[in-house]
């Protein structure tokens, strides 16, 4: 039933090359980017989440110092 209704539609055939042009065309513009992409710039990125800023830090190490002086009782 399904395969009478798409070949009934004018023009259907094109859809999928469009599609696969689409995919295609992506996935060859990632691998250019990699490619061409600046090594150090990538490693700094994926670096960022690891690393905290220096006025983070100190916030941290002085709630932790806080923390750990506190007084339990």
């Amino acid at each position: 039933m399904h395969k009478e209704v798409l070949r009934s539609i004018a023009g259907i055939e094109i859809y999928p090359l469009i599609s696969f042009v689409i995919f295609f065309l992506f996935f060859l513009g990632l691998l250019v980017y990699v490619l061409i992409a600046n090594r150090q710039h990538l490693h700094d990125m994926s670096q960022m989440p690891l690393r905290p800023d220096a006025a983070d830090a100190a916030t941290d190490e002085a709630e932790a110092a806080a923390f750990y002086n506190a007084k339990p009782w």
